[in-house]
């Protein structure tokens, strides 16, 4: 959530960037300011009654202290007027904040300097690629069809159990998903990250306070008789660690890890692009997640962007680091890093992990805060990133590892799987 100064010191700014959005945001940030302006009034009001019967009660209790409890009295009827007074403000009062909230939590985070225009995903920036594209032999296969000619992974069987969209992993198939977990976690946790085993469901504040609610509500598995949402990714139990919390300076950075299966609603529609592991409901997922100091955010997001790289060189995998554009980056964010694997049997790029710098917005929402050296209650930045996905990693594993013998599986993989081939 924008900060009410921030809005108030910088509105022009903030409409011209979030047009990189494609948001014509006047609207909203006038009402902001209308809505603060209105708010600020009556709280003024409300502070002068308040500060009025104060005194007037002070100076009743002199009165009757010096016996004249007839203008003791007389001043009580006045005492009761401004009660009522106060009690008409503070529900005005509430209603506008109430009102105002609404608006902020409408307004996404102003995109960075460097977040280009643009309406989709087409418009989004290749700013790096690495890695060879094999050369598959004239009978591979996409991951769906060699899921089936292994039994790896049964579609079929999730299909039954719960439902399009929850796949079921079997012998090797779970084994090589279980190994790319321990991987991930074990890489994040030797690059400093502290492992955290987190719940896989929120309540309503968490919700909001990493910004899926109310941006995400119909994205979201709701568990309606306890008003508990299954989580769309560990960013949020592992953000709301910190909600309303106040830190030193000298916490920072703070960098955890956390591995969670991951619930999203969102429909797909039909074709190849959204077959097999391509997009699920229930899939899981390895996050980083750091709590920095506004003056160094922007280096821990590089410092990001080049452990999953890392990552990705290890794997011996294809993959490019796309910038978003504005019609493409998350409402949260302020720059968001895309990186896509080559699926060679599919011939397409998939999307295995977003790395994002939230500055304040989150925090904002959150109440996350350090003392700074001045003593003084700074919002930290946030920034999360996934490390890895797992879907469309062992997608892109079992494409273009595939050959006529069968799935080589990548040399750092070996001593997690405890074997070298699915075959």
């Amino acid at each position: 959530m924008l900060q009410l100064p921030f809005i108030r010191e910088n509105k022009d700014a903030i409409i011209n960037r979030l047009a990189v959005r494609n948001i014509d945001a006047k609207p909203l940030i006038d009402q902001v300011i209308s809505l603060d302006e209105n708010r600020r009034t009556l709280q003024a009001q409300l502070d002068n009654v308040l500060a009025e019967s104060n005194s007037i009660s002070k100076e009743i209790g002199m009165l009757y202290k010096s016996g004249k409890a007839e203008e003791a009295n007389a001043l009580k009827a006045k005492t009761s007027d401004l009660k009522e007074s106060s009690k008409t403000l503070s529900e005005q009062l509430n209603d506008t904040v109430n009102n105002l909230n609404e608006v902020l939590y409408q307004i996404p985070n102003v995109p960075h300097e460097s977040v280009p225009s643009g309406n989709t995903d087409e418009d989004n920036e290749e700013v790096y690629k690495e890695g060879e594209i094999p050369k598959l032999h004239g009978e591979a296969l996409p991951h769906w069809e060699l899921a089936k000619k292994y039994d790896i992974i049964d579609f079929e069987l999730g299909n039954k159990i719960t439902g399009a969209g929850f796949p079921v992993y079997k012998g090797k198939g779970a084994r090589l998903q279980r190994a790319l977990i321990a991987y991930f976690l074990d890489k994040n946790t030797a690059a400093g990250y502290t492992e955290f085993q987190f719940p896989h469901l929120v309540n309503e504040a968490s919700g909001f306070g990493t910004g899926q609610l109310p941006d995400k509500e119909g994205q979201m598995y709701h568990v309606t008789g306890d008003n508990l949402y299954l989580i769309p990714t560990a960013e949020v139990p592992g953000t709301n660690i910190f909600r309303d919390v106040i830190l030193n300076e000298s916490d920072l950075p703070i960098g955890i890890t956390g591995y969670t299966p991951c619930f999203r609603r969102e429909a797909g529609s039909y074709g190849a692009h959204v077959r097999g592991l391509n997009r699920l409901h229930q899939f899981d997922k390895v996050e980083i997640i750091r709590v920095e100091h506004p003056d160094n955010s922007y280096n821990a997001l590089d410092s990001m962007v080049n452990h999953v790289k890392d990552i990705l060189k290890e794997l011996k995998l294809p993959y490019r680091i796309l910038r978003l554009c504005g019609g493409d980056i998350g409402f949260t964010s302020a720059l968001t890093f895309d990186f896509e694997v080559f699926s060679t049997a599919q011939d397409r790029w998939l999307e295995i992990s977003s790395v994002s710098n939230f500055e304040t917005f989150q925090a904002n929402r959150l109440k996350l805060r350090f003392k700074n050296k001045d003593g003084k209650n700074e919002l930290a930045h946030t920034l999360n990133g996934s490390s890895l996905a797992l879907p469309r990693v062992l997608a892109g594993i079992l494409e273009n590892y595939q050959t006529e013998k069968g799935i080589k599986i990548p040399d750092v993989l070996v001593p997690y799987t405890g074997f070298e081939w699915i075959d």
